[in-house]
C-alpha cells in the first residue's frame, strides 16, 4: 500500500537538490524527527507512564519544570548528540549549552530547541509541541555559547512539532513550509500539507488578554479596533483565540490565518525583561515558519530575524501571523 511521501523521502529530495551536499544536514533532520515521535509516545501515553505532573525543579527562567520538560531535553540529547552531525545544543532547558561528549564525533551544526513548549497546559491534556532550529557552527574549534549568537536569517532550517490529536512535524529548509503527519500504524511521518501558506488577511487575534493594563498604547489601539468589531475604525468583527501553546498557537495561524501576540509591556520592563518569549529557540525559529508561509514576525517595530542576539536565553516580544496584520501592527508601532 502506497502511504505517501515520508518526511524522510521528502528530505532526501531536496538534498538532491543542493550542490555539494554531504547528507550531515539530511541525517540530522532524521535524527530530530526521532526525537520527535519518541516525545509524542511520551506525551500521548501521559500519566500511564507515570510522566505527567512537576520535576520539582525550575529551568534558568525560573520556570517550573514539568516531568515531560526533562524527558523530552534528555531525548532530545539522546537521538543526537552521538551522530557527528551537531557541534554543540542549547535548550530552554538548560543553563549553558551542551557540549558533544569526548567519546562521539562533533559535526558542523549547531541545534536549538525547546523540547516542550506549552508545557503548562500537559497536565489538562491540551496541546503541546517542540521547537527547533539549525544553525552553521562557525569555525572550526569546539563551539562556545556566543557562536549560537547568530542573527535569524542565518538559520539552515527550523521546524517544530505538533502533539495533538494527532501529531505533526512542520519544517522549513528556506524553501516553503511542508507539514507532515504521524501515521501511527507504520511509524512515518506523510506529507499532509505540502506548502503550507498563511493568508494575508484574517479576522482573528491571539493575546492574553490579562495583561492588557500592561500594554503598550499600539497593541491596546489595535486590540481596542478589533474588539470594536463592525461598529468601529475596523468595519468587521473579529475572533480571540488563547491556547497559552506557542506550536498550537503557531499551527492555527498556518492553517487559517491570524495574528499571535506575546508584546512587550510595562510588568515585563518592571522585571527588566525584553520580552516573554526566547529569542534563539522561540521567537526565531518561528519567524523563519512564518516568514517562509507568506506571513510576518516582528517585535513591535522591528523585523524577528534581523535581531543581533545578545545572549543565550535572550527574550524578545513576538508579534506574527498574516502579513497585512502585522504590517498594521509595525505601523502603529513606528508611530507611536
Amino acid at each position: 500500500m502506497h502511504h505517501g511521501t515520508t518526511i524522510t523521502q521528502f528530505i532526501a529530495e531536496e538534498q538532491r537538490h543542493i550542490p555539494g551536499a554531504t547528507g550531515d544536514f539530511t541525517a540530522l533532520l532524521n535524527d530530530i524527527v526521532t526525537a520527535c515521535k519518541m516525545i509524542s509516545n511520551q506525551v500521548n501515553h501521559g500519566a500511564l507512564v507515570g510522566a505527567l505532573g512537576s520535576a520539582d525543579s525550575e529551568n534558568i527562567q525560573g520556570e517550573t519544570q514539568k516531568k515531560l520538560d526533562v524527558l523530552s531535553n534528555q531525548m532530545f540529547i539522546q537521538c543526537t548528540e552521538w551522530s557527528g552531525h551537531v557541534g554543540a545544543l542549547a535548550s530552554e532547558e538548560m543553563d549553558d549549552i551542551y557540549d558533544i561528549p569526548a567519546e562521539y564525533p562533533r559535526g558542523k551544526y549547531l541545534l536549538t530547541f525547546d523540547p516542550l513548549d506549552g508545557s503548562s497546559n500537559i497536565d489538562v491534556n491540551v496541546s503541546v509541541g517542540t521547537i527547533f532550529s539549525i544553525l552553521r557552527v562557525a569555525g572550526n574549534e569546539k563551539p562556545i555559547a556566543n557562536d549560537f549568537l547568530q542573527a535569524g536569517t542565518q538559520q539552515v532550517a527550523a521546524g517544530y512539532a505538533l502533539y495533538g490529536p494527532s501529531t505533526m512535524l512542520v519544517l522549513t529548509t528556506g524553501q516553503g513550509v511542508n507539514g507532515f503527519t504521524l501515521d501511527q500504524n507504520i511509524g512515518e511521518f506523510i506529507l499532509t500539507h505540502p506548502n503550507m501558506t498563511i493568508p494575508a488577511d484574517t479576522a482573528e487575534f491571539a493575546i492574553n488578554a490579562s495583561n492588557s493594563r500592561f500594554w503598550e498604547a499600539p497593541v491596546k489601539r489595535y486590540v481596542d479596533e478589533c474588539l470594536a468589531g463592525k461598529e468601529g475604525p475596523r468595519e468587521k468583527d473579529f475572533n480571540m483565540r488563547w491556547i497559552a501553546s506557542m506550536v498550537a498557537e503557531v499551527h492555527r495561524i498556518l492553517t487559517r490565518g491570524g495574528v499571535f501576540m506575546y508584546p512587550m509591556d510595562s510588568k515585563m520592563s518592571a522585571k527588566g525583561q525584553g520580552g516573554k518569549l526566547r529569542l534563539l529557540y522561540e521567537a526565531n525559529p518561528m519567524s523563519f515558519i512564518v516568514e517562509q508561509a507568506g506571513g510576518g514576525s516582528i517585535t513591535g517595530a522591528q523585523r524577528i530575524m534581523e535581531l543581533q542576539p545578545e545572549s543565550l536565553h535572550q527574550r524578545v516580544p513576538v508579534i506574527l501571523g498574516s502579513r497585512n496584520e502585522v504590517e498594521r501592527i509595525q505601523g502603529y508601532h513606528s508611530a507611536d
